[in-house]
């Protein structure tokens, strides 16, 4: 407050002596304007000390470093230098912590808002078992795809895969290779050798993924079901008869059904908007049985890849031999196969797996990552 006039504190001189009751209209419209102004006035001496108060704290905290500094320069003038440095780690040190505690609580303060979204907290349960499994932390974010890719074999040809990529890598450079057979089942000795041509297994991987969530808008998602002695159909036709009720919340239902390898059940309503209201209650009593269960109703989400990116990619320890004659039973074949690439005077080694299509069939191969 630089001078009286801008103080709360202010005198009012008397207007003269006044009776009572003799304060009419105009008087009391001076006495409201006046205590308007001195409102006015407590205002702004409040923002200025809360002004001043903000300069003081802000002028204390700088004297504390300046002392801070003045003391640490002392330090080291009189030679306790290692305790300077000491001191001066200790504030590095809790500079630090106090940063990744502000880090934890961010991450908290996601945490909790994640967990608080609707959408999360109306996904289905899912019961899972920790069985130990440490995983690289950088991989934590990541969405881990297991390849599973199938592979047509023609007639007339067999996949050989090998303990050893340098073995398959040398029969596939040597190419053209004579199998001898087993004679037993041939009379002719010229018939008792055939040519096969060995080449490299090519597959193509997908390098990029990208996946479309979407969520049906008639649909939701039944969990939390029951163990009973009911047919699946007797259940379907339990929950159909509930949820197609207006007074449970429902319509009518256009379709039911069990997800695959799960206890879960889609139902879906010819009505737009009655998936969403059962959604918001999140658990329903339904009768099933001779009781009443606690059902979950979930979004019911529909997954589409948007985009997807293949690069070639060429199996290490598997051989694609093509050209084999329809000479032998299957498993005659399959002996001469892997007697014949298991000698290392072929170029051969040891055999991991062997598949063998006849002439005038198909196959088809399955190929997962080798973890090998």
């Amino acid at each position: 407050m630089d001078s009286e006039e801008e103080s709360f504190i202010r005198l009012f001189p008397p207007e003269g002596p006044q009776d009572e009751g003799s304060e009419g209209p105009e008087q009391l419209r001076r006495e409201v304007e006046r205590l308007k102004e001195f409102y006015s006035a407590l205002e702004q001496d409040h923002a200025k000390l809360q002004i001043a108060e903000k300069a003081a704290e802000q002028k204390t905290q700088e004297l504390k470093k300046e002392l801070n500094k003045i003391f640490e320069q002392q330090l080291c003038l009189n030679g306790d230098e290692e305790r300077a440095c000491q001191i001066f780690a200790i504030k590095e040190e809790n500079s630090r912590l106090r940063q990744e505690k502000q880090v934890l609580k961010n991450k908290l303060e996601e945490l909790r808002v994640l967990w608080n979204d609707p959408m999360l907290s109306a996904l289905p349960e899912k019961k899972m078992v920790f069985k130990g499994l440490t995983v690289n932390k950088d991989d934590m974010n990541k969405l881990m795809l297991t390849p599973l890719i199938r592979y047509p074999l023609p007639g007339g040809s067999a996949l050989i895969t090998f303990e050893e990529a340098k073995v398959a890598q040398r029969i596939i450079e040597l190419r053209e290779h004579t199998v001898e057979l087993s004679c037993g089942e041939l009379e002719e000795l010229d018939q008792c050798r055939m040519q096969v041509k060995a080449v490299p297994v090519e597959l193509l991987v997908p390098s990029a993924l990208e996946i479309r969530l979407t969520q049906s808008s008639r649909s939701i998602l039944v969990s939390n079901l029951p163990s009973l002695d009911i047919s699946k159909d007797g259940l379907l036709d339990k929950l159909e008869l509930f949820f197609s009720k207006t007074k449970n919340g429902g319509s009518e239902v256009e379709s039911r059904e069990f997800l695959e390898d799960s206890d879960q059940v889609v139902l879906t309503f010819t009505q737009d908007g009655v998936a969403e209201q059962l959604i918001e209650k999140g658990f329903i009593q339904v009768p099933i049985g001779k009781g009443t269960h606690k059902v979950k109703i979930s979004p019911c989400m529909s997954a589409d890849i948007s985009n997807m990116q293949l690069q070639p990619s060429r199996c290490p320890r598997t051989v694609l031999l093509l050209g084999i004659p329809d000479v032998l039973s299957v498993e005659s074949m399959r002996d001469a196969l892997e007697i014949h690439f298991q000698k290392a005077s072929r170029g051969g080694g040891e055999v991991d797996a062997l598949a063998y299509v006849p002439a005038g069939r198909t196959g088809m191969a399955v190929f997962v990552e080798d973890t090998g």
